[in-house]
């Protein structure tokens, strides 16, 4: 097919999709959720040291996935390596847990940004709302840049970014500047602290900040440079994220002392970040740091958005979902027909959730980042044997560290997480032991729904070449 509708366009270089990359993992969201969670319920003080390392897991699963870019020639991201190494059997599961997978991490986000919202403007004296019709106003803002060009929406997302990163980072300098009420934690740095209290949860809490940062190959058709600017790109977003967290949460501690940290975590953890940078900037400072918590969550929706979109567009022009899914906008070079999708579900599935009276934080947001958890560390593990299994077949790098060495160190940590995420669920989605089994399955459920699609329909292949 040579139909320009059948191919998406774009010029986007590293920055661009560093910052779609970056605002996916919702920096600031994830230093006020996150970095309290870990700190109360994880292992204290030290829980800046779980990011980092996180980090040299999620790099050492990046030294394989770029290497393996330049022979994977399509924007399916997860699914097309896992299909180039596991077969399309396999691969095709792996496209329909990603979509689970992200539309649950979107769902969320729309939780959550509606309750802050909700928050934010009664703090301000304005009148008490359902907290669905503020993520309606999120979800029709998203439609309508999901729908136009993609340099439209890394325009909106870089200055979103940098405003949230900015607040943070002079929060961060000025803690440092002043040393905290004990002198600068070092809790962080010594091993008989790292690994008490539940190191397990802590390093779940952890892996959950990196959410997105993969993305990178789903741009893939609309980079300038795809073989230099995929592989740039992860590494550059997943450095700048791990060192940003392992710092911001370093200051997070110094700025109460070590026991005061845990302290405070457990009083307030959700309105932990906003008091902190309150005390270390003043009010201007703190009512900064709520709106751009807001935004920062915004930012977060938009990116996986344009990211689910893109994954249905590769799907439809592939066979693997309607063709309608796989046409591109022809003045936009947008994946218009599955952004539009992803919008319809999105609302279907808030509606759904309104109507049921769930509670928007407690239930929509922990169940939903509790199965997007589970869905990315599946996704990642499945991903990191395939190349180690593709490089071994093919013998088209025989590099040993790009293409055996650490793809298996990634995927040995890859496995722990995947053990501790499975192992403390209940916990991280708040529920019961059954709850948890029930919300997993929906998992197994869409990737085997998946593998069954790709025996019945031998035409269709999430990586098939759209020509």
């Amino acid at each position: 097919m040579n139909d320009r509708t059948h191919t998406l366009s774009g010029s986007l270089g590293v920055g661009p999709i560093v910052f779609m990359v970056v605002a996916a993992a919702a920096p600031l969201t994830v230093i006020a959720g996150t970095v309290p969670l870990g700190i109360a319920i994880g292992n204290g003080p030290a829980f800046p040291a779980t990011f980092a390392l996180s980090a040299v897991v999620l790099l050492l699963f990046a030294v394989g996935f770029c290497a393996m870019t330049p022979h994977v020639p399509t924007a399916g991201a997860f699914y097309a390596y896992v299909e180039r190494g596991l077969g399309r059997v396999t691969g095709m599961g792996t496209a329909f847990l990603a979509l689970a997978t992200y539309t649950a991490v979107q769902l969320a986000v729309y939780g959550y940004i509606g309750a802050v919202v909700d928050g934010l403007v009664q703090n301000y004296g304005g009148p008490a709302l359902p907290w669905w019709l503020w993520s309606l106003v999120a979800m029709a803002v998203v439609a309508v840049l999901g729908y136009r060009r993609i340099e439209l929406s890394s325009r909106v997302l870089g200055v979103l970014l940098v405003a949230e990163v900015a607040i943070v980072l002079v929060f961060d300098l000025v803690v440092a500047a002043s040393g905290g009420p004990e002198g600068p934690s070092t809790a962080f740095l010594v091993p008989a602290q790292i690994t008490s209290g539940s190191l397990g949860v802590a390093l779940m809490f952890a892996v959950a900040g990196f959410i997105g940062f993969e993305a990178t190959a789903v741009f893939r058709d609309e980079a300038r440079d795809p073989e230099r600017t995929v592989p740039r790109a992860t590494y550059l977003a997943l450095v700048l994220i791990g060192v940003f967290y392992t710092v911001s949460g370093w200051a997070v501690v110094t700025a109460w002392g070590d026991a005061g940290a845990v302290a405070a975590a457990g009083e307030d953890p959700g309105g932990m970040l906003v008091t902190t940078i309150t005390n270390a900037l003043g009010v201007v400072g703190g009512d900064i740091a709520q709106v751009l918590l807001v935004t920062s969550l915004f930012a977060a929706l938009l990116s996986f958005h344009n990211v689910l979109a893109r994954y249905l567009f590769v799907l439809g022009g592939s066979g693997a979902l309607p063709a309608a899914c796989g046409r591109s906008h022809a003045r936009h070079g947008s994946p218009h027909v599955g952004s539009l999708a992803q919008s319809g579900s999105a609302l279907v599935l808030v509606a759904a959730f309104a109507l049921a009276g769930m509670d928007p934080v407690t239930q929509v947001f922990a169940w939903m980042a509790g199965t997007a958890t589970l869905g990315v560390l599946a996704l990642m593990a499945l991903t990191c044997l395939a190349v180690v299994v593709f490089f071994r077949r093919t013998r088209v790098d025989q590099r040993p560290w790009q293409t055996a060495v650490a793809p298996a160190l990634g995927l040995a940590g890859l496995l722990v997480f995947l053990f501790l995420t499975i192992s403390n669920f209940p916990t991280l989605i708040g529920g019961s032991p059954g709850l948890a089994t029930a919300i997993g399955s929906v998992l197994v459920v869409f990737f085997a729904a998946g593998a069954l699609w790709a025996r019945r329909t031998p035409s269709a292949s999430p990586t098939l070449e759209m020509s």
